[in-house]
């Protein structure tokens, strides 16, 4: 019978060792404010040369709350084989985004139309993310910068 309460004993002394010692350390959040662009948690997507719709492409602000509205900058690459108003319509017009304050997302609006693409072009639409009034890092922080750009292929 004693050496079952041993048995028992030193787990439980090892348990609450590990517990205390992670107690005592100190964890610092990470705060590191950053822009990124996805759709469905991917950077490259496919849209079908027959879909007939209008999609919100966000843009999301990864940060604490802030007080001031963030502009931010990006553009629209469209490849050789694409063309606005036959191939797509662009609905948020300009090349700016505003993020007021308690607003962490906001769409670019594409309508697509349905179109014959010539297979031999380039024909993708690429958003980029360029720049924002408080030089919070755009994409995911990090030296790849993932999903500062939103690669659209239309097939």
């Amino acid at each position: 019978m004693k050496h079952t309460k041993t048995y028992l004993l030193v787990p439980a002394i090892l348990l609450l060792l590990v517990l205390v010692s992670s107690c005592s350390k100190e964890t610092v959040p990470y705060d590191h404010p950053f822009f990124h662009i996805n759709f469905d948690s991917r950077s490259r997507i496919e849209v079908l040369s027959n879909r007939k719709d209008t999609v919100s492409y966000k843009v999301y602000l990864s940060s604490s709350l802030q007080f001031e509205p963030i502009d931010l900058t990006y553009e629209v690459i469209v490849g050789d084989g694409l063309q606005e108003n036959r191939d797509f319509v662009l609905i948020t017009k300009g090349p700016t985004l505003t993020f007021p304050q308690g607003i962490f997302e906001r769409p670019i609006k594409i309508a697509w139309k349905e179109s014959v693409l010539d297979p031999a072009k380039n024909n993708t639409l690429t958003i980029r993310l360029l720049s924002n009034t408080r030089n919070f890092t755009l994409g995911m922080p990090g030296p790849d910068q993932l999903e500062r750009e939103l690669l659209i292929i239309k097939k």
